[in-house]
């Protein structure tokens, strides 16, 4: 390269060096970052978790509000039935360690451009916004959660790319921010909110049916102990039942989870008495269960809901010391002690569990309930039945018509 080439790029290079230096030295003479908070710090210093006792989220469609009550959280929207506690620590300690990982200098009129934007009907544009209050209801904070990030913008050569969510700190006006978590968990929807914690019923030893809008048994099952298949309790003769169609019956509610709840002031629109019916559920450890069940009423010109309301009573009848076998041998006492009061233990507290669910209506799909709501003929069995019985005969007799004796007659002349 010629001198005078590089003497021309080393005058280029020092002009705009000094350009550079002068913009500095007329903005202060130091760099200034474009937002308030940079990459690695956290959203909000000091984020006030601890103090957090109301929080409400609202999107396009929905609105939840979480309240701390007594220590523990509840659903507004839901009669106050209790919230996943776990679900809401989560998210406070999310938003506690949320840190930066890029700020983007722009006014609150590019909301919509994140997905923010508060005026929208769009979710895809509106986002969630959460406002968080102390016990008094003054606000603590205040952000919206917009779109997710773009991963194919990532140059990694590898594929892939970035995850994590556009987000906004109300009480920063310097910018929007990206951050790395997404808050998949994040939501509008009361019933999001929910503690799942419902029935479970184990060892199951009776059932009984009403027809609908009936106090009249449709059927009843029984079995001898929780290993054995049910049975009629007043199966009529050469009926058998379809251990196929009971089969699911054993392991009824066992693992039962609920779609919704629905609050009192609703249940009138939902509900079809004409259409209801009641299981009465015994167990060999004493729980008694009474269930009513109706299809929920489904809105003309819309899809028709094939999930049913349920209400449910529960008592029950727990020992209060074990059987103790007169065979028992003293090294084989301690284990059996352990083993009853721990159980007892797992007893008691399912049973308050399922009290707390006593004079609520909950929502649960047509597959929870299916195997429970056949009619009498769908637990028959079909076919598999002994053949009937052949009449009986008088003795000396045979089941065999023997042949009518007709008289002979000669041929007339016409024949």
């Amino acid at each position: 390269m010629k001198a005078r080439t590089v003497a021309i790029l080393w005058i280029i290079a020092l002009l705009l060096g000094s350009a550079v230096f002068f913009i500095k030295k007329s903005q202060g003479g130091d760099e200034k970052n474009a937002t308030t908070r940079t990459a690695g710090q956290t959203l909000i210093q000091d984020f006030p978790a601890e103090e957090t006792s109301v929080i409400e989220i609202n999107g396009v469609e929905n609105t939840v509000t979480l309240t701390k009550k007594d220590g523990s959280w509840i659903v507004t929207e839901r009669d106050g039935f209790p919230a996943n506690t776990s679900t809401i620590n989560d998210l406070l300690r999310s938003l506690t360690e949320l840190k930066v990982t890029q700020g983007i200098e722009a006014g609150s009129s590019f909301a919509a451009r994140f997905g923010m934007d508060e005026n929208s009907s769009d979710p895809l544009q509106r986002g969630l916004t959460a406002t968080f209050k102390n016990s008094g209801g003054n606000e603590l904070a205040k952000i919206s959660f917009g779109k997710s990030l773009d991963s194919a913008s990532s140059a990694s050569p590898f594929g892939g790319g970035s995850t994590g969510r556009y987000v906004r700190n109300h009480a920063d006006e310097s910018g929007f921010y990206a951050v790395s978590e997404m808050f998949s968990a994040l939501s509008a929807d009361p019933k999001d909110w929910l503690l799942e914690d419902f029935l479970t019923i184990e060892k199951i030893q009776t059932i009984d049916l009403t027809q609908p809008n009936s106090d009249t048994s449709e059927w009843t099952l029984t079995r001898d102990d929780e290993n054995s298949d049910f049975k009629f309790t007043d199966a009529f003769p050469g009926v058998n039942i379809d251990t196929a169609a009971t089969a699911p019956l054993k392991s009824l509610f066992s693992y039962t989870r609920f779609e919704d709840l629905i609050p009192a002031s609703e249940v009138e629109k939902l509900a079809t008495p004409e259409k209801l019916q009641k299981a009465t559920i015994t167990t060999f450890e004493g729980f008694k269960y009474e269930i009513a069940l109706q299809p929920v009423k489904t809105e003309e010109g819309k899809v028709p809901s094939e999930n049913f309301l349920m209400t449910v009573a529960v008592s029950a009848e727990l020992p209060k010391e074990r059987n103790i076998p007169a065979d028992e041998k003293p090294e084989d006492a301690a284990a059996a002690d352990k083993a009853f009061t721990e159980r007892l233990a797992t007893l008691t507290k399912r049973l308050e569990t399922a009290k707390a669910l006593e004079g609520r209506t909950f929502e649960l799909t047509k597959f929870t309930v299916d195997a429970l709501l056949k009619n009498r003929t769908d637990l028959m069995s079909k076919g598999d039945g002994p053949a009937p019985s052949a009449p009986t005969l008088p003795p000396g007799t045979s089941a065999v018509t023997e042949p009518i004796q007709i008289p002979y007659a000669p041929p007339t002349e016409e024949e």
